[in-house]
């Protein structure tokens, strides 16, 4: 997830109807600018100088990438031709809807994917160091070609170490944007963690000391970074957390769902989630066992690696309940184990179509999942692996349409099916379908409409 480039990040409130709310936690204050949805998208007439071309990038899996495809829609539909820089596993993907997609990095499928006997393994320090080394060198190589002839560019996900001094470097304006509030710096909630999670009923002196931890933790990436700026002719950064984020970060989340109180001295512009519009087809064979019974629970973990053992974990949990089974196969290369009528094994489809056919929702706790889950009115039970996953957790705990599940690393059959049982409460699809009604569906468009009210 250059000097100077935030300058042109000042925000004209005046040019678009807007929330704008001060957090006085000291001096200097945080600002929140939440795009409304109170007006009606058709009517809005744009005002920009012209057409720019968009540079989005993003380091990840399809959590990461499927938002700012969702971006790249918007933006062209406004006449902004736009070129995504993204992992080589996505570009057959991207470029399916007639859009550039320039790849970087390895297949990230390739890389992460696949199940593991016992529990994954995480690399160590060394390994870390390395990894993040290469990564910011392939990111100087790759985004910087990237982006010639771009007149913005996009960075979305704490990964993006490189695009600010790219930007910078060949004079484009620069936006960062986060997809989780808990990435953001803030004294209302501590910073997400790889393989742990600090509580989130710490106080503000707490959390502000973990968010310290943390901007020392992104020094890992700092010699390679001034290393590279060098060779550009760039000064030296410190502190490199904050010179990617820059203090006017933008947040792809729902207010609703994940509102942002950030630090004083940021000022965070919150769009909404980017979501793909428009529905694809759910396959016929699915669309047949949707047919033939109640409401199946889903039950998938994304991206995420996942014991060999997981797939027939969670069907057994929802024949534990009576319930059927839809087991998504995702990176892992989930199998449900015994097979049966009640169960279908699912591939790639479209989750906003699927999740409203669903009883409820069991996932890692993805941004992408949870907002969905959310805009189906689903109730969703949450076994977060990293990350700001346990943020997620925690969020669809706190609203009451769902249930905080098992981590990772605690997750088994007797958790898994009280965590359901609870989650399956007439009282918490109610709340989730409440909820549903005040999600923002147009987040990228309101996003793209920003951005191109400000940069064009």
């Amino acid at each position: 997830m250059g000097p100077l480039l935030f300058l042109f990040l000042h925000f004209h409130f005046s040019k678009i109807q807007t929330e704008k709310i001060d957090l006085f936690f000291s001096t200097p204050v945080a600002i929140i600018e939440v795009l409304s949805k109170n007006r009606t998208l058709k009517q809005t007439i744009f005002t920009s100088g012209g057409h720019m071309q968009v540079l989005l990038s993003s380091i990840g899996s399809r959590g990461d990438v499927q938002p700012i495809l969702a971006l790249a829609l918007e933006l062209r539909a406004l006449g902004h031709p736009v070129r995504l820089c993204v992992a080589p596993n996505f570009k057959d993907w991207i470029e399916s809807y007639g859009l550039e997609c320039v790849p970087i990095g390895p297949d990230l499928k390739k890389l992460t994917g696949g199940s593991v006997p016992g529990k994954p393994v995480l690399p160590s320090r060394e390994q870390l160091q390395k990894m993040a080394e290469d990564s910011v060198r392939g990111q100087f190589q790759v985004i910087a070609g990237a982006a010639r002839g771009c007149d913005l560019l996009v960075a979305a996900g704490a990964l993006q170490v490189a695009t600010r001094s790219i930007a910078e470097a060949q004079g484009i304006p620069y936006v960062f944007a986060a997809y989780c509030p808990a990435v953001l710096p803030s004294p209302a909630y501590p910073p997400p963690k790889t393989g742990g999670h600090p509580s989130y009923t710490l106080p503000e002196s707490e959390n502000l000391q973990l968010w310290r931890q943390n901007a020392a933790e992104f020094e890992l990436f700092g010699p390679t970074l001034n290393q590279e700026r060098a060779r550009l002719g760039l000064a030296p950064i410190d502190g490199v957390r904050d010179h990617i984020f820059t203090g006017q970060p933008w947040l792809a989340a729902d207010p609703e769902l994940a509102p942002v109180v950030p630090a004083a001295g940021l000022q965070v512009v919150q769009t909404g989630a980017w979501m793909l519009s428009g529905a694809a087809p759910l396959p016929d064979e699915l669309e047949a066992f949707l047919a033939a019974g109640a409401p199946p629970l889903y039950l998938g973990f994304g991206s995420l690696r996942a014991s060999d053992q997981t797939g027939p974990m969670l069907v057994q949990a929802a024949r534990a309940l009576g319930r059927r089974a839809l087991l998504s196969q995702g990176w892992a290369g989930l199998i449900p184990g015994e097979a049966g009528e009640d169960c279908f094994s699912l591939g790639e489809v479209d989750y906003a179509r699927l999740f409203p056919q669903v009883a409820a929702v069991v996932h890692h706790g993805g941004a992408g999942t949870t907002t969905t889950a959310a805009r189906a009115g689903r109730a969703q039970v949450v076994v977060p692996h990293n990350y700001d996953q346990f943020y997620w957790a925690h969020r669809v705990q706190q609203l009451g349409v769902g249930a905080s599940g098992p981590t990772r690393d605690e997750l088994s059959l007797d958790a898994l099916v009280e965590t359901l049982r609870a989650a399956l409460r007439p009282e918490v699809t109610a709340r989730a379908q409440a909820l549903a009604a005040r999600i923002e569906p147009h987040g990228a468009r309101l996003a793209a409409e920003r951005l191109a009210r400000q940069f064009a």
